[in-house]
């Protein structure tokens, strides 16, 4: 004989509010959006401008954009073949790729790459080297491809040796017609559209790429070349003003450049004095009132 036996009675589960800090009362509740609000933007008082933590975002990629990055890993495909591509830090979300195939080799040689070449890649570029690169391809996730297929680009070695790097926001560098400038106080510009700025010494036009002088074997070396006390000083004060620009969120260009340079030169104003705060102020009113 079977006997039903009665089901468990319903028990009834009421919810809680869990504390996440014992001194933080129960009826305490948090506003999302309003804490997002917050987090995203800022006001310092009524007037001023309206500052937004979207201005200060990573690199967006497009194609052909010039942009300047480290090296950052010499990566294999499987830890069991030889390594065919690096890592690059271009000041993006993810590291940008820069596969064999898409480097020029000493000399300008264009050929096909072969297993030497697969050897040799740590002497074109190792860890912490700088370079100059074009954006080839952009993959649905967001991931970069970049090539240096042409001597004008490349290690930060001749004109792109001898130079110091400055980090700014993206947005502050505009798509111009050129991103390579040459200032009249012996200083040349790569302005990288992911926001790494290269402040180097100056290259004649004849040690450019397909002129008589021009050294392609030396596209890949890391020695420097001397420079002289007066270059060093230009090359400082240049970087000293875009991060005094990038400071009050001031769009860099040539132009820009330039009117600041003869400003400060006017002021007589020490290379380690001007990122002074009464200094900085005072260029970023006259560079205003100039446009």
């Amino acid at each position: 004989m079977f006997k039903i036996a009665s089901f468990p009675p319903r028990v009834q589960h009421s919810i809680t509010a869990v504390k996440h800090h014992p001194d933080v009362e129960a009826d305490v509740l948090m506003d999302l959006d309003e804490i997002d609000d917050e987090v995203t933007t800022k006001i310092s008082s009524p007037g001023e401008s309206l500052t937004s933590a979207s201005a200060f975002m990573r690199y967006t990629p497009e194609m052909a954009d010039l942009v300047v990055g480290r090296i950052t890993e010499v990566k294999p495909i499987l830890y069991y073949v030889l390594p065919r591509k690096w890592k690059v830090d271009v000041n993006s979300r993810q590291d940008a790729v820069l596969h064999l195939a898409s480097v020029n080799l000493p000399g300008g040689v264009q050929r096909r790459k072969l297993e030497s070449d697969e050897l040799q890649m740590r002497t074109f570029f190792e860890d912490g080297d700088l370079l100059v690169a074009e954006v080839q391809g952009i993959s649905a996730d967001g991931s970069m491809q970049l090539h240096t297929r042409t001597l004008k680009f490349g290690k930060a070695s001749l004109n792109k040796r001898n130079g110091q790097l400055v980090t700014v926001p993206p947005i502050l560098v505009r798509r111009l017609k050129s991103q390579f400038y040459a200032l009249p106080c012996g200083v040349d510009l790569i302005l990288g559209l992911n926001g790494y700025i290269w402040v180097s010494k100056h290259t004649r036009e004849q040690e450019q790429e397909g002129e008589v002088g021009f050294d392609a074997e030396a596209v890949y070396s890391n020695k420097n070349d001397v420079i002289d006390t007066a270059t060093r000083i230009a090359i400082a004060r240049v970087t000293n003003i875009i991060r005094i620009l990038a400071r009050f969120f001031i769009p860099i260009t040539d132009s820009i450049l330039i009117g600041a340079y003869e400003w400060v030169l006017d002021q007589e104003c020490d290379v380690k004095d001007l990122l002074q705060d009464e200094n900085a102020e005072a260029l970023v009113t006259a560079i205003m009132s100039q446009t």
